[in-house]
């Protein structure tokens, strides 16, 4: 929901507390961006970096596990965030581990414990993904038809049965969210028409080494809207049902991705989720209902990457130059798009909006100039913030982009111009 000019942030402080509502707290201080009581600018050596903080990953499963009923466990997404310091963190955290790569398998084998349950998604997925998987009893959720005789072939080799989840595109998409992964032709998943015929051919895909343990349901990502979040979670409960009115067929295993969104550009606000938890609650009953009528327990995990880790982290740069042309007021720093992409506006925005940006030790300033901001490429791409709100600054001065815990390093182009990576820091 949009807020008017006039409750604009005046300072910094503000702008954390106006973005990561109930968790701002775990950046502490009123005058610098601090941890335990100490200033980030003293504790981390080097710029640019990624700083991600141990007491807000823990509160924002806290936070969550909140409204959640006791019957519904989370997943933490590797892909959000894959520095492996942060995954062995999460382990302690969460009840499972989702994965888009052979490379995030292994991480998560080795921190998971045995209790914990994992997957693999993607929509071409390799044979040696496959054999990870199947060796060591990973769910496969798999994305077509085709991807279905892969792995059964697969499995005839190795003699192990595959543990296999239908991820289903289904006839709608998350309303409001950054990007719709259903509805429509999609490369992901199994268009949900098709999916009775499959599941009535259990028994045959059980002959072939397929153990079919459940779905994988994804419709969509980074939405701020709690009523289009419960319609979603709604709708798949109604399609399972059909499902199992057609074909008998309970979910053993059921993964969910809720497209639970986080506050990044000016007017956004953070999801409360004190909204979203009736729906939560009607899930949970609905699916028990379910596993009641096909004699089993459902068991049900929330897939979940930036919303457990992007309020988690900062991307701290130092500005090199100050330097005004034609009016306009430039800092130039030594870091940009080739370490965190999306806040250049180049990771699938339509538009470039602003991300939360702050002077890291003048939270207590007033937001008195607006300046463009620029890293250090030989490319107009390089923007960190335009027309951005903040004290005068000038060289040897702390900039911290909130928000960017989720798909920062990881996802974006650090060979460009064969500059230094960022450093990633656990703290």
């Amino acid at each position: 929901m949009a807020r008017s000019s006039e409750h604009a942030p005046h300072n910094g402080r503000q702008v954390i507390d106006d973005t990561l509502g109930p968790l701002a707290d775990c950046w502490g201080g009123t005058a610098a961006l601090s941890i335990d009581g100490q200033p980030l600018s003293a504790r981390i050596p080097t710029s640019p970096a990624f700083v991600y903080n141990r007491r807000c990953l823990d509160a924002a499963v806290t936070h969550l596990r909140g409204y959640l009923p006791e019957g519904i466990g989370i997943h933490y997404a590797i892909k959000a965030n894959p520095f492996p310091p942060l995954v062995r963190h999460l382990a302690g955290l969460v009840d499972g581990f989702d994965c888009a790569s052979r490379e995030e398998m292994r991480l998560a084998t080795e921190v998971a414990t045995p209790e914990q349950h994992l997957s693999i998604a993607g929509p071409a997925k390799s044979r040696a993904e496959h054999r990870f998987a199947i060796e060591r009893g990973i769910v496969i959720n798999a994305e077509s038809t085709g991807e279905l005789e892969r792995i059964a072939a697969e499995a005839r080799v190795l003699g192990k049965p595959a543990r296999v989840a239908l991820r289903v595109n289904p006839p709608f998409a998350l309303k409001g969210s950054g990007m719709h992964m259903g509805g429509g032709a999609r490369p992901f998943g199994i268009d949900s028409e098709a999916i009775p015929a499959i599941l009535r051919q259990r028994d045959r895909l059980a002959d072939a080494g397929i153990d079919l343990v459940g779905l994988h349901l994804f419709a969509g990502s980074q939405s701020l809207n709690h009523e289009a979040i419960a319609s979603a979670l709604d709708a798949w409960t109604e399609l399972l049902r059909d499902w199992q009115a057609q074909t008998g067929f309970t979910p053993r295993e059921l993964i969910i991705g809720p497209g639970l969104g986080v506050a990044y550009h000016p007017g956004d606000r953070p999801l409360e989720l004190d909204r979203l938890a009736p729906a939560f609650e009607r899930l949970d009953r609905n699916l028990r209902e379910l596993g009641e009528t096909g004699g089993i327990d459902v068991d049900t995990r929330l897939e979940l990457g930036r919303f457990l880790v992007a309020s988690a982290g900062v991307y701290l740069v130092r500005v090199v130059d100050r330097k005004v042309s034609r009016g306009q007021a430039f800092l130039l720093c030594d870091g940009g798009m080739h370490h965190h992409l999306a806040l250049s506006g180049n990771l699938g925005a339509v538009l470039r909006r602003n991300w939360p940006l702050v002077a890291a030790d003048r939270l207590d300033a007033p937001l008195d100039e607006s300046v463009d901001i620029a890293g250090p490429l030989c490319t107009p791409l390089d923007v960190l913030g335009a027309k951005q709100p903040l004290p005068a600054l000038g060289p040897g001065d702390w900039l911290a982009v909130l928000q960017s815990g989720a798909y920062g390093a990881s996802a974006s182009p650090t060979g460009f111009l064969s500059r230094d990576a960022a450093i990633e820091y656990l703290v």
